[in-house]
């Protein structure tokens, strides 16, 4: 009955899901396709509070995960980037994406959907604030290997232009309906396992119904996210099962939000590109900024 139970439950999901995550996989490649990448690093290079604010922007809407997040930060710290929109960029670019709020806006609503995605705005904005108060030592420059290939990228974006409509639709969906599910599929099916087994398992929901509808659900979501590393489109379903068990709105909001920004590459690669120091502040200005997002949304 359980089994029989669980699958039901991950058939719903799914088919919940497929619709918008095909429509946010579209536009997640539609973006690779357009948004040249020299522009990126030539915003997030300068210094002062518009390079953070830029770096939150572009980081709520890119198509990038935690991992896909690192190399990128360690190529701005190489290129002489501030921590400030290194920070920010690290919170803001797996906290949602294109494909998260679509399928956040299918399972949670326009409000929780909004929401979380100013919130992460603004948390990304207060992190790299906070992360421009911190000295770093200056990343080493790019070697001469590192600046080919860098040339090679611009020169391969002039050719970009060149493409024809016929070979920009090929990127674009080959991006959106292959690369990327071969990057998140797996976590994507994980994300739905795990809502299906929270929805159908009894004991599990009785024991959010017993001790997560209040203020330990923030603990719980502060040490489930901190543990456990989500994307943000995975997350979706895993905390809608979880909130539908008993979970308070407020404590889903702070899982969704630092379940994706926090994992253990990132804890690795920031302890080792920026100190112990960066990533101490990393953690606690993320974990409690992330509280306090889902506190206040709980008051709305």
């Amino acid at each position: 009955m359980i089994i029989a139970d669980f699958f039901s439950v991950f058939k719903t999901y799914s088919i919940e899901m497929l619709p918008a995550l095909a429509i946010g996989l579209l536009i997640s490649g539609v973006i690779h396709e357009f948004i040249p990448d020299d522009w990126v690093e030539k915003y997030m290079s300068k210094k002062g509070l518009m390079p953070i604010f830029f770096a939150t922007i572009i980081g709520t809407i890119v198509p990038v995960c935690c991992w896909g997040s690192l190399p990128i930060a360690v190529s701005f710290h190489k290129k002489g980037a501030s921590l400030g929109p290194i920070f920010a960029f690290l919170a803001a670019t797996p906290a949602t994406s294109v494909n998260a709020l679509i399928v956040s806006w299918r399972f949670m609503g326009l409000k929780f959907t909004a929401y979380i995605f100013f919130a992460v705005i603004l948390i990304g904005m207060a992190v790299g604030i906070i992360g421009n108060f911190i000295r770093i030592k200056p990343g080493k420059k790019p070697s001469g290997a590192i600046k080919a290939q860098g040339e090679k990228g611009g020169d391969c974006h002039s050719c970009c232009k060149e493409k024809t409509p016929q070979k920009r639709v090929r990127s674009v969906l080959k991006y959106a309906f292959f690369d990327m599910p071969k990057e998140i599929g797996l976590e994507i099916l994980a994300g739905i396992g795990l809502a299906a087994l929270v929805s159908t398992i009894a004991p599990i929901g009785a024991w959010i119904k017993s001790y997560l509808t209040r203020g330990y659900g923030y603990l719980f979501s502060l040490v489930f996210g901190l543990i456990v590393y989500m994307c943000a489109t995975m997350s979706v379903p895993l905390v809608h099962a979880f909130m539908k068990q008993g979970l308070n709105a407020g404590s889903g909001m702070s899982l969704l939000i630092l379940g994706p920004i926090v994992s253990y590459g990132t804890i690795l690669v920031l302890k080792k590109e920026f100190g112990f120091r960066a990533l101490s502040v990393f953690l606690v200005s993320v974990s409690g900024l992330c509280l306090l997002a889902g506190y206040l949304y709980s008051l709305l």
